[in-house]
């Protein structure tokens, strides 16, 4: 099944039912913020299960205690799709397991 681009107002409505999600340009973004090192590193590891699963791999970054990611669908020219949304509200169950905010 092909991958196709969301519209403007599709992009919209689904960040409304993601909170902490925001529009970065022409991907969608969010940080979290973990009780320590160990445990955002821990976050990214589940996070990268999950990108291996979906064979989607998002741009993810590492802080002290922190966790970023911008997420976009390379094959469809960088533009936001279904399978960016399916990989947020991934990551959105695996975060509060960890502690993130």
């Amino acid at each position: 099944m092909p991958v196709e681009p969301l519209s403007q107002k599709e992009i919209e409505d689904r960040l409304d039912e993601l909170p902490g999600w925001t529009l970065d340009g022409d991907r969608i973004a969010r940080s979290y913020r973990l009780g320590s090192h160990f445990a955002a590193t821990a976050l990214v590891i589940h996070i990268a299960q999950v990108q291996e699963e979906l064979d989607h791999h998002s741009d993810l970054s590492l802080g002290y205690n922190t966790v970023s990611l911008t997420v976009n669908t390379h094959s469809v020219g960088g533009a936001v799709t279904d399978l960016d949304f399916e990989l947020a509200r991934r990551v959105e169950d695996l975060a509060p397991g960890h502690g993130a905010s």
